[in-house]
């Protein structure tokens, strides 16, 4: 805390940039996830305030998010349809969820478990990525179009016969409740059916309409009778916001382009005083706790969602430390996984108790915290406060905003989630696995089962599912290559038999380093360690693979990495005994040649020694 005022010029431009740029997307998820903008707002507020404090990682910017929002969405529509679609009646449970989901992140930092979150594949976490971008694509359709299920009265009547339904069983539940004899005294059921009103039944229709088109799978569904029913004027809206997203970058990145298209299209409609769909009002003044939370609390009504607050907290986490590793990257320090955990877990559980969103570090806004000059948590501060000062002095003017400019915002967010990097190493990764008469990468096959799993079924259980399904093929492939126990550390070794010999002059110039076992996506934090033992007087790095008998995507993104860094750096690096299935890998996305020339590649020490004679001065 002693350094927290050491940089407050940079940390305040960085953190009002920052702040500004969540503002747009707090507002927009807050909408997506059916409890409207203030959510969004209050848990960028909270989060970005408690995280910054209570966390490890100096620099990052939290608040909601594309994947804790797309998780949260079906939290919230699930709860809502059990309370008979009444927002109201549903959010103490709601918010309990999310409270319990932040006490556990609290949980996992306390136990010291955010040092395991690199354990989860790369395949999986790109299919789940790509999948986020494509719920928020599918969802946004219907909104961008102008259409909304349930104030489509020819689809709504639809549901009525199901309606009845609904309502009977839960007169026959209450009749069960108050000890009454459904058969014996029919009469009663009877009287309390007349009682129903058309209003009660056109409600509870809506209710089922609305949980028909939700989700992926729902909009999907619902997308031919949104084409027969498009709103131009909000089409035109969302194509607007969308295009000056994308064209505005093409003029400068100064100035966020995601606020600019929310503030010309908003204007735009407000000032021709067009017949537009506003979001919903975002109350003026301080937030304020929903004590319900405490005073109402029903252990049944938050048992069934006890597994899906331990989702959102575990994706909390992976979104929030996979952003610490960037700033770590830009910023060349180190985060502390579990203290991060533990500011996070902080953070939602507050921003839940005042009835906000749950979220993760943002790693577009800790990178434009991080460009703008923030380095300390007071930046991160400064952008909860910065969000909570839009609140008071522009939540009646931000209540204009046009509820098709957000789903143009959301679109461009789900096109910018998608892990493309992924998806573009679909044709080049090798066909490693038989399916009938298919030949397939395993890989590629875990992408697309969290993939389609996470869009169309659950996003907990697919996450789930790759993970099982990336252990067993892993278990496998090592089971197949070799028993040897992994041992790819940054630690110094002896020196091979075939090194005895190395020249002395040269040995401030040449690092030498081996790799025993496969290098894989358990062992990658421990392989990017290699670049910062390697001293600054190496030139030339030798890494030695001949018991690196199997790599994988993760494997092969953390070489690459390393490789880039270190032809940064002007450090050439040479490959020796390089095996058969770590350089077709290698040769799948150019490392070799582009970052190691074949003349780089050593069949043995002796060759290898010889080349560095012959090419490495003595200049120490």
């Amino acid at each position: 805390m002693k350094n927290i005022f050491s940089n407050i010029k940079g940390d305040a431009f960085g953190g009002i940039t920052a702040g500004i740029v969540a503002l747009p997307l707090a507002l927009a998820f807050g909408v997506s996830s059916g409890l409207g903008p203030t959510a969004g707002l209050y848990g960028a507020i909270f989060i970005s305030f408690f995280a910054a404090l209570f966390g490890g990682t100096s620099t990052q910017i939290s608040g909601p998010t594309a994947p804790m929002t797309a998780v949260s969405m079906v939290v919230i529509a699930g709860i809502i349809a059990t309370n008979d679609g009444d927002v109201n009646k549903a959010l103490p449970v709601i918010l309990t969820v999310f409270l319990i989901a932040g006490l556990m992140q609290v949980g996992l930092g306390v136990l010291g478990l955010g040092k395991y979150i690199r354990y989860i594949p790369y395949p999986v976490v790109s299919g789940f990525m790509t999948a986020i971008g494509v719920i928020i694509l599918l969802t946004q359709i219907l909104p961008s179009l102008g259409y909304y299920p349930k104030e489509d009265i020819e689809f709504v009547n639809t549901f009525k016969p199901k309606a009845e339904e609904v309502i009977l069983e839960n007169i026959l539940k209450e009749e069960a409740g108050e000890g009454i004899l459904v058969l014996e005294n029919f009469k009663e059921t009877i009287n309390r059916a007349n009682e129903i009103s058309q209003e009660a039944i056109l409600k509870e229709s809506q209710t089922l309409a609305a949980k028909e088109a939700s989700g992926a799978l729902g909009a999907v569904k619902a997308i031919p009778k949104a084409l027969q029913n498009i709103n131009w004027l909000e089409l035109i809206l969302a194509l607007g916001t969308i295009f000056i997203i994308y064209g505005f970058k093409r003029i400068t990145k100064a100035v966020p382009s995601t606020l600019v298209a929310l503030i010309v299209m908003s204007g735009i409609a407000v000032g021709f005083g067009l017949n537009y769909r506003p979001i919903e009002e975002i109350p003026s003044g301080l937030p304020i706790p929903n004590l319900e939370i405490f005073t109402n609390f029903n252990l049944a009504s938050v048992t069934p969602y006890i597994f899906t607050a331990l989702t959102l907290a575990l994706l909390g986490a992976i979104d929030s430390l996979l952003t610490s590793v960037v700033a770590d990257n830009m910023t060349k320090t180190k985060h502390k996984p579990n203290k991060e955990l533990v500011g996070q877990g902080i953070g939602n559980s507050i921003a839940a108790v005042f009835g906000g969103l749950p979220g993760a570090g943002a790693t577009i806004r800790t990178v434009v915290n991080i460009t703008s000059g923030g380095k300390t948590k007071l930046s991160g501060m400064i952008a909860g406060v910065m969000l909570l000062i839009i609140l008071l002095g522009l939540g009646p003017i931000a209540s204009q905003i046009p509820a098709a400019v957000l789903a143009g915002i959301l679109i461009t967010v789900g096109i910018g989630v998608m892990d493309y990097k992924g998806l573009k190493a679909i044709p080049a990764l090798p066909k490693d696995m038989k399916i009938g008469p298919f030949k397939m990468s395993s890989e590629v096959l875990i992408m697309l089962v969290v993939l389609l799993l996470s869009t169309f079924w659950n996003l907990v259980y697919a996450v789930g599912i790759g993970l099982v399904i990336a252990s067993l093929m892993f278990m496998k492939k090592i089971g197949d290559l070799t028993a040897e126990r992994s041992d790819v550390k940054a630690l110094k070794e002896e020196a091979w038999d075939d090194e005895i010999g190395f020249p002395a002059n040269l040995k401030e110039e040449v690092f030498v380093k081996h790799l025993k076992g496969p290098l894989f996506f358990g062992s990658t934090s421990d392989f990017q360690a290699l670049t910062q033992q390697i001293p600054n007087t190496a030139k030339t790095v030798v890494l030695r693979l001949g018991r690196m008998q199997y790599m994988d995507q993760s494997g092969l993104y953390a070489m690459e990495d390393m490789l880039q860094e270190l032809n940064k750096n002007k450090v050439q690096v040479l490959f020796v005994g390089l095996l058969k299935q770590p350089k077709y890998m290698m040769e799948r996305i150019d490392i070799i040649p582009d970052m190691v020339p074949k003349e780089h590649i050593f069949s043995n020490f002796k060759d290898c020694m010889t080349w560095i004679k012959q090419n490495v001065k003595d200049e120490v």
